[in-house]
């Protein structure tokens, strides 16, 4: 019992250091990694988002005169 006591002191102790740094606890929920199919179902995905971004000339084109731009900066400094 005096284990548990010292462990939730020192976790008490570790929370308040925290938000003491302006940070706060959440909670989030990530897809499970090892339920079966998840390995297709995120390769189907990739290969929707892979074949949308191929399609996508406009996006392309505005990637590639944002670097321009960037290049253009970096050369001005």
């Amino acid at each position: 019992m005096v284990a548990t006591n010292d462990v939730n002191n020192r976790v008490k102790r570790h929370r308040a250091a925290l938000r003491a740094a302006g940070l706060r606890p959440i909670q989030i929920w990530v897809p499970d990694t090892r339920q079966p199919g998840f390995a297709e179902e995120a390769r189907r995905q990739c290969a929707v988002v892979a074949a949308a971004d191929a399609e996508d000339q406009d996006v392309h084109a505005f990637m590639d005169a944002a670097l321009l731009d960037l290049d253009e900066d970096e050369s001005d400094a």
